[in-house]
């Protein structure tokens, strides 16, 4: 079966600081993959090495079979990538919003349509899509965001802390969109530094402490090996 991502060997310096050290893993299709560690562990430099935004130090990194490095331009139509900080246009509508970028990754009418059409299904935003994004909570901007984010049903979503700062029932909807995505064939590569999100969402996870992979494994198997009750117990035992 085809891998939807292998990373191998990456490393990623800033002059004198490694941010990224002999970093591997893979994620398959319908997999939710998470890089799990506290802030600055490495786990946004990676992502943003995968989304084709930095360039590493060394290593290799492949989508679908294709190297980045020589298909970059291919490889971007196969992958979509969500920041932590990412924001949209408050002056537009939501649906204003969703219309300009299906014009941004559409190449027909028809696809426009398409995309748009599975993007109001996912954001769940229904008659607020047509209230201004400035009326909008942060839960109802992040839902908007991730429709953005896999309108174009991408094999590969890069989903940096894709909860971060929201309240219980926005978090849990966009945790169960996620696993919806997954279930019906996108591959996720997520971050997050919250050891329940990361249990309840992926199959495989791999915890990151200055940028180096502790372990890696599921849920259950780092529990099991490590003796402990949560993954935050396994972290505290290997990662520090």
């Amino acid at each position: 079966m085809q891998k939807a991502l292998e990373v191998k060997n990456l490393h990623k310096n800033y002059g004198n600081i490694q941010a990224v050290e002999s970093v591997s893993f893979d994620i398959n299709e319908n997999e939710i993959f998470a890089l799990v560690g506290p802030n600055g562990a490495g786990k946004s430099t990676i992502l943003k090495i995968v989304a084709t935004i930095l360039s590493p130090t060394s290593g290799e990194v492949f989508i679908n079979g294709e190297d980045i490095h020589r298909n970059a331009d291919h490889i971007r139509r196969m992958i979509s990538y969500l920041p932590e900080e990412a924001g949209a246009y408050k002056n537009l509508t939501g649906l204003g919003y969703l219309r300009f970028m299906a014009d941004i990754y559409a190449d027909n009418a028809s696809q426009k349509k398409e995309y748009l059409e599975f993007a109001e299904e996912i954001s769940d935003l229904k008659s607020r899509l047509k209230s201004k994004i400035a009326t909008y909570s942060k839960g109802m901007t992040r839902k908007l965001l991730l429709a953005r984010t896999v309108m174009s049903r991408p094999k590969l979503a890069i989903l940096d802390e894709p909860t971060s700062g929201l309240d219980v029932m926005n978090a849990y909807e966009i945790r169960t969109v996620i696993k919806k995505l997954a279930k019906a064939g996108m591959a996720v590569l997520l971050s997050s530094h919250n050891m329940l999100e990361v249990e309840f969402l992926s199959d495989r996870l791999a915890l990151i402490n200055k940028g180096v992979i502790k372990a890696s494994g599921t849920a259950k198997e780092l529990k099991m090996q490590n003796q402990a009750e949560n993954l935050e117990e396994v972290f505290m035992k290997i990662a520090l």
